[in-house]
């Protein structure tokens, strides 16, 4: 659905909607600002990877052991059955809380930048500039890189894991279906969220690429290609973890569900624990960190490129006036993200990194992709986006696709947002280990709201600016779509304008189409897209 609206309106998340529902805009606005709260905080495992990739190169690995210069309340178990004591923990979690963040006791106490952190913070940020600086362009050819050398160095570590000892039990754990689960709100929420990010769903990436696409690129088969291969993708990611966690269980006599962690613990604590112990465990670690360091910076490219084709998008003309080189607004908005993102390399950021990540791309994400659903297949019709579809391919999307648009999808992100409100829970960190006080929950909703508020908000100004007499016929007007299906064309049952103005988007291609009978044909091209622009949908988020 995503892709279809991109690639037929030519413009990103926001310009996309206000093209098809003007009362909605919002909720194009909260997909950027959601994206940019995310560019913040996850360049900052980007900034982690980074640390501990320079911190690899040596003959052991400073985690491996623990070390009496940081190690306070640390404990070896490694191939004993040794009772581990109350109040202990193990080198990698010493090693993460001490050394690399130098940890805080609260988010109350905030501390001093973390220097290292800082600098590989900012390498982050300089390596996604000149990533991006050309657009698409550089970020494409890029894309080659980063989204194929992972599968290498997964296929590598796949064949690592699963001959691990122990391997079995962690594969048992990870296929074995626990069907009481099912009846759990929190893990519906939690896997439609994990879900929404690994794919981009509901964070403006897929509008954003997909409007630089041929206008008659077949989005069908982009479609069953990005999710064939995140679902591939997560499957092998999930057997290397498990795999792995099994060897852990099996080294220090413990159940899986003492092993599993979550959140940043589960790359940066325990499979540096299973590296260690891994013959050749410095060369392991290299490849293990820099194939993380690649999969960020291909994951922060397309949250980056939503917000710059956003901002061009929204304000061509001005940009065009004071920002002449594109270069530059990529480096404003890698550098205001730079200074929003430095709360998070302080001695108490990993607090706040824990609590923008509810708020920022959990709480809110439910209530987006609602909204854009419904004002999509809904408001703008799901028959008329078909026809769309069937404008740029020359097909109409099967009654798959369909049914999924106008039944399935509302109705379980509607209903996945419902369990979201009614099972909330206050975020803890480290499960239960440290509990937010009120005033950082506060902060937190304030966080949510930055996302949420630009429905209600552009909704009035919508109405404010429709057309009408009385305030009912502005309502009714701003739920009209800016995209017209007209008859014309001498016998042609109809046809389909987009109204992207040449001089405002060069880069942008603009066709007027007319179809017969289920065949596409082209009347006339007014804008050849720009080759820099011209890349496949696919390529750009497959990996991501």
């Amino acid at each position: 659905m995503e892709l279809a609206v991109g690639q037929y309106t030519r413009r990103g998340p926001i310009g996309a909607l206000e093209k098809l529902c003007p009362i909605f805009k919002g909720a194009g606005v909260g997909t950027v600002v959601m994206s940019f709260l995310l560019g913040t905080y996850y360049n900052v495992i980007i900034a982690w990877a980074i640390y501990y990739l320079f911190e690899s190169f040596t003959s052991e690995l400073p985690w491996s052991n623990c070390d009496p210069a940081w190690a306070i309340n640390c404990f070896d178990a490694w191939g004993t059955n040794t009772t581990v004591p109350n109040g202990t923990k193990s080198a990698t979690e010493e090693f993460f809380d001490i050394v690399v963040l130098q940890k805080s006791p609260s988010m109350s106490e905030m501390g001093s930048f973390r220097l290292e952190l800082l600098l590989a913070l900012f390498a982050a940020w300089v390596l996604v500039y000149f990533c991006l600086w050309k657009s698409v362009k550089s970020s494409g050819k890029v894309v080659y890189v980063t989204a194929t050398l992972p599968y290498l160095l997964i296929g590598a570590f796949l064949w690592r894991a699963v001959t691990l000892p122990g391997a079995t039990k962690g594969l048992q754990y990870f296929f074995n279906p626990r069907w009481e689960l099912l009846m759990d709100g929190q893990v519906w929420v939690a896997a439609a969220a994990q879900n929404f990010n690994s794919i981009g769903i509901a964070f403006g990436s897929l509008i954003a690429f997909s409007s630089y696409n041929k206008f008659s690129n077949n989005i069908v088969l982009d479609t069953w290609a990005i999710s064939l291969t995140n679902s591939f993708t997560s499957l092998l990611s999930g057997m290397i973890v498990f795999s792995t966690l099994g060897n852990i269980a099996l080294e220090q006599s413990k159940d899986m569900d003492e092993v599993v962690a979550e959140g940043p613990g589960l790359v940066f604590m325990v499979y540096p624990q299973a590296l260690a112990k891994m013959p050749y465990g410095a060369i392991w670690a290299v490849l293990f960190f820099f194939m993380l360091l690649v999969l960020g910076l291909d994951s922060q490219f397309a949250t980056i490129e939503v917000i710059i084709t956003s901002l061009q998008d929204g304000f061509p003309k001005w940009l065009k006036k004071n920002l002449k080189h594109h270069e530059i607004l990529v480096l404003l908005v890698c550098l205001v993200s730079f200074i929003c993102g430095l709360p998070n390399v302080m001695q108490g950021g990993i607090y706040f990194f824990k609590l923008i990540d509810y708020y920022a791309a959990n709480i809110s994400l439910m209530y987006l992709a609602f909204f854009e659903v419904v004002s999509i297949v809904w408001v703008y019709g799901a028959g008329r986006l078909a026809r769309n579809v069937q404008a740029m391919t020359g097909r109409l999307p099967s009654l798959y696709f369909r049914g999924c648009w106008y039944i399935t999808a509302p109705v379980l992100i509607m209903a996945i947002w419902i369990f979201s409100i009614v099972d909330h829970e206050r975020p803890t960190y480290n499960k239960g280990e440290y509990n937010y006080p009120d005033w950082a929950i506060g902060i937190g909703w304030v966080i949510a709201s930055l996302s949420i508020v630009p429905i209600p908000v552009f909704a009035v100004i919508a109405v404010y600016k429709a057309k009408g007499a009385t305030i009912l016929e502005k309502v009714q007007n701003s739920f009209k779509s800016q995209i017209e299906e007209f008859s014309c064309c001498g016998g042609v049952s109809s046809c389909m304008a987009d109204d992207v103005n040449e001089e405002e988007f060069p880069d942008r291609q603009l066709k007027l189409c007319m179809y017969n009978e289920g065949e596409t044909t082209e009347v006339k091209t007014t804008t050849e897209v720009d080759e820099k622009k011209d890349i496949n949908e696919t390529s750009l988020h497959g990996s991501a």
